[in-house]
C-alpha cells in the first residue's frame, strides 16, 4: 500500500505556534501527577520481579498436550515437538515446579505428578506424595487417594464416580484410568489424542507461519524504504494538546485517577456486583475485570473530552479514518505479521539472555485456567476490544501527535513506544512491548490512521487469547 503524500521530513518539522500560557495550577498539577507517575510505575516495575509468571504454566501445558496427543503424533513431529519421550519430560518439569515452588502446588498437578512417578518406576516417593495430598483433601476426593496410594484396582464406574470431583484433563484422566483400571487399554483416547494433536498444530505451526509472513513482508517494506531512500509519511494530524494537557490526561488521568483511586473507589462496588450476579468464582473474576477496565476508563476519557474543544477542525480532532475498513485492515494485518518476528526475537533473546523475570499479566493467567465460556467472553473483550481503544487513544492518538510537534517523528515514536512499554508495570516484558509500541507507533506515521492501530492492538492481543485457549483446551 502506498500513499500521496509529503516527505517524513514535515512530520514534527518544528515547535509551532506557540502555546498560550497556561495557569500556574495546571502546571503543577502536572508536575504533581508525573511525580506520582514516577513513583507509581517504579514501585510496579520492581515489585514485577514477585508477582507470578504465567510461563511456567505455558511449559506445562505445553508439555501436557505433548503427552496427550503423543499416540496421534506423526513420526516426522515428534522429534520437533520433543515426543520422543514426553512423559518424562512432563514429570522433570513438573518436579521442577513444584520441588521449586515457594508455595504448595495446585493439588491436580501434584496429583498428575504422582501419577507419573508410579508408572516411570518411583512409587515409594508416589505413594508419600498421594499420603499428603489425602491429608488435604477434601473429603470425597480422599477415596480416589486412598485407592491410589493402595495400588488398587478398580471397574471403570468406579473409576469415573471417585474421580469426579477433581477438576481433570484429558491426560490426568488416562492417567488415573491406566493406573486404577483392571483393563488398561480401555483407557486409550483416540479422539482427545487427535484434538490435541490439532491444539499442538495451533499453538506451534500457526506462530511459526505467522512469523515467516511476517519476516517476507518486512524485507519487502525495508526494500521499499530502502529504494526510496526516504519514507514518504502522511502528515500526522491529532487534537492540538501540549505537553502539559498530555502529562494531565496520562500521568493525571490514566496513571492516578485511573490505576491509583479507581481500584479504591470503585473495587468494593465492583466485587459486589460480581458476587450478586452469579456463585462461580470464575464468572465473578471475569465480570469483575470487565467492569474494573470500564470504570478505569472512564477518568481519563472524561479529562480528554474537557480537553478536546467542540468545533475543532478535523486535523486537530483524534484520526480514527475507519473507512474504506478494508484499507484499515489491510494496514493493520500487515504491521501485525511484521512486527511478530521482531517481538518473537527480542522476547527470545531476554529470555536466554535474563532468564525468567516473572511479572506476566495477571490476565493471562485468568484466561489459561478459566472453563466458564461466559468468563472467558468478559476477559475477550476487555483484551481484544476494550484495551486496544483506550490504549491506543492515548499513546498513538494524543501522545505520539504531542510529542511529534514538540521534538519531531523520531523522538514522538520512540518515546511513546517506552511510555506505553512501562505503562504496562513488567521489566520482563518492557522490550518485547516497547518493539510492539514502536510497530504500533509506525502504523500510525504510515497511515495516518489511529482506526489501524486499534486493529492491529486487536489482532495482537486476540493471536495471544486464542494461543492461550488453545493450550488451556
Amino acid at each position: 500500500m502506498s500513499t500521496n503524500a509529503p516527505s517524513g521530513q514535515e512530520q514534527g518539522a518544528g515547535p509551532g505556534p506557540a502555546a498560550p500560557a497556561r495557569p500556574a495550577w495546571k502546571r503543577w498539577l502536572a508536575l504533581l501527577s508525573l511525580l506520582l507517575t514516577g513513583l507509581l510505575w517504579f514501585n510496579g516495575l520492581v515489585d514485577s520481579f514477585d508477582r507470578p509468571t504465567v510461563g511456567n504454566a505455558l511449559q506445562l501445558r505445553q508439555l501436557e498436550l505433548v503427552a496427550l496427543a503423543a499416540p496421534a503424533l506423526p513420526a516426522a513431529l515428534q522429534e520437533p515437538l520433543g515426543a520422543e519421550q514426553p512423559r518424562q519430560a512432563l514429570r522433570n518439569e513438573l518436579e521442577r515446579q513444584v520441588n521449586g515452588a515457594a508455595e504448595p502446588a495446585a493439588a491436580e498437578w501434584q496429583l498428575q505428578l504422582a501419577l507419573l512417578e508410579q508408572q516411570l518406576g518411583d512409587p515409594a516417593v508416589a505413594g508419600h506424595r498421594l499420603s499428603v495430598l489425602a491429608g488435604q483433601a477434601k473429603p470425597e476426593q480422599r477415596p480416589l487417594l486412598e485407592a491410589l496410594a493402595a495400588g488398587e484396582r478398580l471397574n471403570p464406574a468406579d473409576l469415573d464416580a471417585l474421580a469426579r470431583p477433581w477438576p481433570l484433563s484429558p491426560l490426568r484422566r488416562q492417567l488415573l484410568c491406566e493406573q486404577l483400571s483392571r483393563d488398561p487399554e480401555r483407557c486409550a483416547q483416540p479422539q482427545q489424542q487427535r484434538a490435541a494433536l490439532w491444539r499442538l498444530l495451533g499453538v506451534n505451526g500457526l506462530p511459526l507461519l505467522l512469523v515467516l509472513v511476517g519476516l517476507v513482508l518486512l524485507g519487502r517494506e525495508v526494500w521499499q524504504c530502502w529504494r526510496r531512500r526516504q519514507t514518504l509519511l502522511p502528515p500526522l494530524a491529532g487534537p492540538a494538546l501540549d505537553l502539559i494537557d498530555v502529562t494531565l490526561l496520562i500521568a493525571g488521568g490514566f496513571v492516578v485517577v485511573g490505576e491509583l483511586l479507581t481500584p479504591l473507589l470503585a473495587g468494593p462496588l465492583v466485587t459486589a456486583l460480581a458476587t450478586g450476579l452469579s456463585r462461580d468464582p470464575a464468572l465473578q473474576q471475569g465480570v469483575m475485570v470487565l467492569a474494573l477496565y470500564l470504570a478505569l476508563m472512564a477518568g481519563p476519557l472524561w479529562i480528554l473530552r474537557r480537553q478536546l474543544p467542540a468545533g475543532a477542525p478535523p486535523e486537530q480532532r483524534l484520526q480514527w479514518q475507519w473507512r474504506p475498513l478494508a484499507s484499515t485492515a489491510g494496514w493493520a494485518l500487515s504491521r501485525v505479521l511484521m512486527v511478530l518476528p521482531a517481538v518473537a526475537l527480542v522476547g527470545w533473546l531476554v529470555e536466554r539472555l535474563v532468564g525468567d523475570g516473572g511479572g506476566s499479566n495477571p490476565l493471562l493467567e485468568l484466561v489459561l485456567t478459566t472453563r466458564n465460556p461466559l468468563a472467558l467472553g468478559c476477559f475477550a473483550f476487555t483484551a481484544i476490544v476494550l484495551a486496544p481503544l483506550f490504549e491506543e487513544t492515548l499513546f498513538r492518538g494524543v501522545l505520539l501527535p504531542a510529542l511529534a510537534r514538540r521534538w519531531g517523528w523520531a523522538w514522538g515514536l520512540v518515546i511513546s513506544a517506552l511510555t506505553f512499554s512501562v505503562a504496562h508495570l513488567s521489566l520482563a516484558e518492557l522490550p518485547a512491548l516497547a518493539v510492539l509500541g514502536l510497530g504500533l507507533g509506525w502504523l500510525r506515521l504510515r497511515s495516518g490512521r489511529l482506526g489501524s492501530c486499534v486493529l492491529m492492538h486487536g489482532l495482537w492481543n486476540g493471536l495471544t487469547f486464542v494461543n492461550l485457549v488453545l493450550l488451556a483446551g
